[in-house]
């Protein structure tokens, strides 16, 4: 008799912290699901700046953020730096085509 009460006590148990639980998270996506490949987070299609990426949020999961939103994120970044090093990179070259000389000596 005893192991009966402990077995129903534990599923009183249980079933209040489902119901908590249900309150709290929810029960589910009410809203239908994003196409795939879609994403709420939002970039600038060009020139990103420092403050674009802080603005960046990522809709989270039971199990922390979406890789897939988190990973298309930084393939933009890691785009953006590329095109901006590369025209660091083609600088020195334009400035190598400055003689020295005219830095106003005389």
């Amino acid at each position: 008799m005893v192991i009966v009460l402990y077995a129903l006590g534990l599923l009183a148990v249980a079933a209040v912290l489902y119901g908590v639980a249900a309150l709290v998270f929810g029960r589910g996506d009410e809203t239908p699901p994003l196409e795939t490949g879609a994403t709420p987070t939002v970039l600038p299609a060009e020139d990103v700046a420092g403050a674009d990426v802080r603005a960046l949020r990522f809709q989270q999961v039971v199990r922390g953020y979406k890789p897939a939103e988190v990973d298309w994120a930084l393939e933009r970044l890691a785009r953006e730096i590329d095109v901006l090093r590369a025209r660091l990179a083609a600088e020195p070259e334009s400035r190598a085509a400055v003689p020295e000389d005219s830095e106003g000596r005389e």
